[in-house]
């Protein structure tokens, strides 16, 4: 049976959703050579807002996700500062590139835990989230996301 959801916490959701899908689209983007400007400034500023987001949430004490939320910020700050002031010269590319696909892997780990966490099926696999399954699909995402930040590096040359 469906519950209703906190408001804010359906907003966080949506948020996190569209940054996820933003996001994966832009990465696709990296491995075409493509600047993708306009993605880039959404990803960012709605993985930033999933973060920040994060810490309205009612909780009694700090939370995994309240770390990963912190770890995302700085990955996200350190990425705006390569991306805008620093325009991806020299180093300042690899650390955008490293830094934002960080970010996105973040998001995408997070939605893979609620995903055991609230959909029965995968619940039922996985309860403690310590089972292989789990596992698995945690192990898989960190694969592709390492690849995708191998194959940007190799393949991303931002031309101003």
């Amino acid at each position: 049976m469906l519950q209703r959801m906190n408001p804010l916490l359906a907003i966080h959701v949506l948020i996190s959703l569209v940054a996820i899908a933003i996001g994966l689209y832009w990465a696709a983007g990296l491995l075409r050579n493509d600047r993708m400007d306009k993605a880039t400034a959404w990803f960012l500023a709605l993985t930033i807002a999933t973060s920040a987001t994060g810490f309205i949430l009612p909780a009694e004490k700090i939370l995994p996700s309240h770390i990963t939320g912190i770890l995302s910020l700085i990955l996200l700050a350190m990425a705006c500062v390569a991306r805008y002031p620093k325009k991806m010269n020299g180093a300042w590319r690899g650390i955008f590139l490293f830094t934002a696909v960080a970010s996105l892997y973040l998001n995408v780990f997070v939605l893979v835990v609620q995903l055991f966490l609230k959909v029965p099926a995968l619940k039922a696999l996985a309860p403690q989230q310590n089972e292989p399954p789990f596992l698995a699909a945690q192990g898989l995402t960190l694969v592709v996301f390492v690849a995708i930040g191998i194959l940007s590096l190799k393949r991303f040359r931002p031309i101003p």
